[in-house]
């Protein structure tokens, strides 16, 4: 047994990360600047990270590697060390998991490639194949016990993800998308049609994750029950809806008591893997493991946020923004 099917059979659920993108600007990264060569650079502020997280009760973490993609990292001439940053973000995660008495999983994340499929765009499908696999092998290298694909919103180029990430390794795969359009990917896709599609692919896991904060990934993890309730389901939340400050600098709103209230409720909906993307930190982490644990009594938890349509079409287009550069 798998590492991952060995975590998911013993524990109820799984708390999973929070941002990693949001704690190393936190910490110097500039926005527009790729995280990812900080796996190399400041490997001690990513693997504190890590740790960070996983002594806020995380028992997977995510690899520094959302932009690990050669297309990705073209955009900043790195493109020549897809194996060189995967592999180094993958070992660093592997260290600080195998600190830990208790088992904590690895997951390599691969995010989107930032280009449009043909005919919408100019990257083939077999070049997608090509760039995943060449990631899920530098990951798979490097020591990861499952490979991430997340933040899609192209059912296509997830699929070319999947199909990249076996063809060079055995690994078990797990994959979200992200439907911060009207409750549908920016590709229409909805989560009915997702849970449709993905069960074809035999995922160890599938769900959502970024999007528009927590009501958005509440009404999508209740459709994905509707539509088949034994799936092992994600679900990884932004913090809220963003607000920019200062012309560069994105606050959330979600503070970790708002995040906690949504970790309890997305269980009671059937999520299996619950956590927080964009904007969330350990603070957040910590108030989610408390309210799974059953510490914060169901009357002292926030009732949930009522989506505000105003704002979520001005995340909309940051969310655009950001996945063409990276996650936050």
């Amino acid at each position: 047994m798998d590492r991952f099917q060995q975590l998911l059979q013993s524990e109820p659920y799984i708390l999973l990360d929070g941002a990693m993108g949001t704690m190393l600007m936190s910490m110097g990264l500039e926005q527009g600047h790729p995280p990812e060569d900080w796996n190399v650079k400041y490997p001690d502020r990513v693997l504190g990270v890590h740790e960070g997280y996983i002594a806020a009760g995380s028992r997977l973490i995510l690899t520094n590697t959302f932009g690990g993609t050669h297309f990705r990292l073209k955009l900043h001439n790195l493109h020549k060390r897809v194996r060189e940053l995967n592999r180094a973000a993958a070992q660093l995660a592997r260290q600080a998991a195998d600190k830990t008495p208790h088992l904590v999983v690895v997951a390599g994340s691969m995010g989107p490639t930032g280009e449009l499929l043909q005919p919408m765009g100019t990257m083939t499908y077999e070049q997608a194949v090509a760039a995943f696999a060449e990631q899920a092998a530098a990951l798979d290298e490097g020591g990861v016990d499952i490979l991430w694909v997340e933040t899609m919103s192209d059912l296509d180029e997830l699929r070319a993800a999947v199909e990249g990430a076996r063809s060079v390794s055995d690994l078990p795969v797990a994959a979200t998308m992200t439907f911060d359009t009207n409750r549908h990917t920016m590709m229409g896709v909805s989560p009915q049609q997702a849970v449709e599609a993905l069960s074809e692919l035999d995922l160890a896991a599938m769900g959502a994750n970024c999007g528009n904060g927590p009501a958005e990934i509440e009404y999508v993890i209740a459709a994905m029950v509707r539509e088949n309730p034994d799936l092992p389901l994600i679900a990884k939340s932004n913090a809220g809806i963003p607000r920019l400050v200062g012309g560069s600098e994105l606050i959330y709103d979600g503070t970790p008591i708002v995040m906690a209230g949504y970790a309890y409720r997305v269980r009671k909906l059937g999520a299996r893997l619950i956590g927080g993307c964009c904007g969330n930190t350990p603070d957040h982490l910590r108030a989610m493991s408390a309210a799974l644990r059953g510490d914060v009594p169901e009357e002292k938890l926030p009732p949930p946020p009522q989506p505000r349509p105003e704002l979520a079409a001005t995340n909309n287009r940051q969310g655009h923004e950001r996945r063409h550069r990276r996650r936050n």
